[in-house]
């Protein structure tokens, strides 16, 4: 199976500090590969790093086979050209109405009539459920509406690549749902692959064919979602099972209780 992404022996850091050690990803096409672990671990820069906006220490990112090249502006701009990005928050333009947000790539990107991406949007918000709030503007639609005007505006281009950055953080019960159900028959429908950043494990789990998880900057463990349910490494299985003991402690590290109240020479 040929793959839309990969990551080769991939480290990143910001001078010094180290965020992102030794990585080896692929990202199959028509699939959906979530990418979780604990806020820190380098999940939001793994995408940074796939849609081209920093630059790797050392290794390679590909997309469709081609390295991406921060410094080829042209190349860069083709190749982002294939991706879709849904931002944590949604990012709508608010003095945009509805409508206007899902257009603006394609006006942004394309030379097509303004006829075709009257239907184009009405189309790709009809997928999410909202045609008819086309005309409303960000402040007159909840949040989880919000979120799929966004998602709308991500494959307005039928991007070969979708990146979402915690796409559940936010919503109620009822939106989470619908919006994991979209994300993974949009997927399906575009024949895309998705890349989805989330701590939420049970909606992650639902739709992912394949999981990595993140530690420390490194990939710790990998599978299907069955398979890391099943997992004996400690950190999976206290992630996965939402459990309080393990190896990621409750407390910032640092001086005993007792230390800091002065006790130590009393005890």
């Amino acid at each position: 199976m040929s793959n839309i992404a990969e990551i080769r022996d991939l480290v990143f850091g910001y001078g010094d500090r180290i965020i992102l050690s030794d990585l080896e990803m692929t990202f199959p096409k028509g699939k959906v590969i979530g990418i979780m672990g604990i806020s820190g671990s380098g999940k939001t820069t793994i995408l940074r790093l796939l849609g081209g906006l920093v630059t790797p220490q050392r290794g390679e990112v590909l997309i469709n086979g081609e390295r991406i090249d921060t410094s080829d502006t042209a190349k860069l701009y083709r190749q982002r050209r294939q991706m879709g990005m849904l931002f944590q928050h949604g990012a709508l333009f608010t003095d945009l109405s509805v409508f206007e947000n899902v257009a603006f790539p394609l006006r942004e990107q394309t030379d097509l009539p303004e006829e075709l991406i009257h239907d184009l949007v009405l189309m790709k918000l009809d997928a999410v459920g909202l045609r008819s709030a086309a005309w409303l503007m960000p402040s007159e639609i909840s949040g989880g509406m919000a979120r799929r005007v966004a998602l709308a505006r991500t494959i307005a281009l039928d991007p070969q690549l979708i990146l979402y950055d915690e796409p559940f953080t936010g919503l109620d019960p009822i939106s989470m749902g619908v919006t994991s159900n979209l994300i993974r028959h949009l997927n399906d429908a575009l024949q895309s692959t998705t890349v989805l950043v989330s701590h939420d494990v049970p909606e992650t789990f639902s739709i992912a064919d394949y999981v990595y998880f993140l530690c420390d900057g490194r990939i710790l463990a990998h599978g299907t979602p069955a398979e890391m349910e099943q997992s004996s490494d400690p950190f999976v299985h206290q992630f996965v099972h939402a459990e309080m003991d393990g190896p990621v402690a409750f407390h910032y590290p640092g001086r005993s209780m007792a230390e800091d109240l002065g006790l130590k020479e009393a005890l």
